[in-house]
């Protein structure tokens, strides 16, 4: 297992190098086989009023997958158990999922729901862009189908996942909705008579 460990606004001591090592190798010790690599980021916010300011966030790529978990506290160490437990579980489930893969199997026409996006979507919150982009971040993406990348959305613990639809070949997003269930964003062909609104 290759392992790869980045600290920002913290040095990543032989303490904290072995503590995060010794977690992560039990952690993905029954995964050995199907695991490549794993980042581990370490991080703690200057911000004093910030809660649970020290981060520890594990992506590991086992298979072609990317399963990634996050966690924070007010310890570091207490923040990397937390994590090491969630990438566990992760794993877990991915390796079930594999195994049973028929019936994890979701029909993209349950998935899918068009429906004209609500005007008043973001409610009565201002619509506000960050002052900064503070983080960029690049990936392969390989074609897959909308199962797939609802596979995915379900292992990278994030509320969306973006991917290159296999049958249209352009990018989709995969979401969690609020009330249930998910929904795929696709872009529309353009049909050249746009009224200048947005």
């Amino acid at each position: 297992m290759k392992l790869l460990i980045q600290g920002n606004n913290i040095t990543v001591t032989e303490a904290i190098h072995d503590y995060v090592e010794q977690k992560l190798e039990k952690a993905v010790k029954h995964f050995q086989g199907m695991t490549t690599k794993v980042d581990v980021h370490l991080s703690v916010a200057r911000n004093a009023r910030i809660p649970d300011k020290h981060k520890a966030e594990v992506t590991v790529y086992a298979n072609g997958a990317v399963i990634r978990a996050q966690e924070g506290s007010e310890n570091l160490y207490a923040s990397i158990d937390l994590v090491s437990d969630k990438i566990a579980r992760q794993l877990r489930k991915y390796k079930e999922r594999l195994q049973d893969k028929k019936v994890a199997s979701v029909k993209a026409g349950e998935i899918v729901e068009e429906k004209p996006v609500s005007e008043t979507l973001i409610g009565d919150r201002t619509p506000e862009l960050p002052p900064e982009v503070v983080r960029m971040k690049y990936f392969a993406m390989p074609p897959m189908s909308i199962e797939e990348a609802l596979e995915q959305l379900q292992l990278v613990d994030h509320d969306f996942y973006m991917f290159r639809n296999r049958d249209t070949n352009e990018i989709n997003v995969i979401y969690q909705r609020n009330h249930g269930g998910y929904g795929v964003i696709q872009p529309r062909q353009s049909n050249g008579n746009s009224n200048g609104t947005h």
